[in-house]
């Protein structure tokens, strides 16, 4: 009798210590669900701040460039008006118009960059949109005496068609393109390729022979307020991964120092179209038309 009261009061015990323990796990388990909470209680607060900040931003360049283009008007009216001023006076108001110009091109980037993008996907024939760009930067290319060449697509190979926005991934490239003649100041070669990939993408390949980038700087370009140019905003870049990013897709860079760098964009292929339908005329025995499609055969 003794024996069963104290294996009773060992199991009385020995469930009150698991209760202890369970009660003890609980608590923890507790806390660190109020901790997550309140780590993304704040994170929600930063996204809100930037997201306000963002607004504010925004509303103040728009605010800036409007008197800005005022500015600028008035400006060119004045260089009307000097007719047969000194020089000197000629030479300081272009150096006012310049700045301002500049201005103003610093602010549309920033507002491209810091605006929401607007997409228009369709399927575009990627050697096509290349061909343009080639053909609209040719001259400034050649100003800089750069060679500018588009790899032409193997002989027989298919279109490579990608569900993009064409103007969006046009400036994108653009600005690739300009930031890689900007590199070659004393001349070089600018190549551009398009090829399919194996997982659905394209990759629009921008190959320059210009110094290279930095080991320690590759972390750094695609940063909104990174820039080696003098005068230069330091958008081109950022932007032109953010539209990859914006499709899906992804803006990578190779360099080596010496020998040039090679800026990989890639984007979602289009999917592939239906077969279109074929109507196929046949004659039965009477020799009434008989119309089939290309599909399987209907029931009667």
């Amino acid at each position: 009798m003794i024996w069963l009261i104290a294996v009773c009061l060992a199991a009385v015990v020995g469930g009150a210590a698991g209760a202890v323990v369970s009660a003890s796990r609980f608590r923890r388990n507790l806390n660190e669900l109020r901790r997550r909470a309140e780590s993304a209680e704040t994170a929600n607060q930063s996204l809100r701040g930037l997201a306000e900040l963002g607004s504010v931003t925004g509303a103040l360049a728009h605010e800036i460039k409007n008197p800005l283009s005022t500015i600028g008007l008035n400006l060119s009216l004045l260089a009307e008006d000097l007719g047969d001023s000194p020089q000197r006076l000629k030479n300081r108001l272009e150096v006012v118009q310049r700045e301002t110009a500049r201005l103003r091109e610093f602010l549309d980037d920033f507002l491209r960059y810091a605006g929401k993008l607007e997409l228009d996907r369709r399927p575009t024939d990627l050697h096509r949109l290349l061909q343009e760009l080639v053909d609209f930067f040719a001259p400034q290319a050649q100003l800089q005496k750069v060679q500018l060449r588009l790899r032409p697509p193997g002989p027989g190979s298919a279109a490579i068609l990608a569900q993009i926005d064409p103007k969006a991934i046009k400036q994108a490239v653009l600005n690739l393109m300009l930031n890689a003649v900007q590199a070659m100041s004393g001349g070089g070669e600018l190549l551009l390729s398009a090829t399919p990939s194996d997982n659905g993408k394209a990759v629009i390949d921008v190959i320059d022979t210009g110094p290279g980038i930095p080991p320690e700087a590759l972390d750094k370009i695609f940063q909104a307020d990174y820039s080696t140019k003098k005068g230069g905003t330091g958008l081109g870049l950022p932007m032109a991964r953010r539209i990859a990013e914006e499709h899906g897709g992804a803006l990578t860079v190779h360099s080596e120092p010496g020998k040039g760098s090679d800026f990989s964009l890639t984007v979602p292929l289009a999917a592939a179209p239906a077969a279109a339908e074929r109507t196929v005329v046949q004659r039965n025995e009477g020799g009434a038309a008989l119309r089939a499609r290309n599909g399987p055969a209907a029931n009667a």
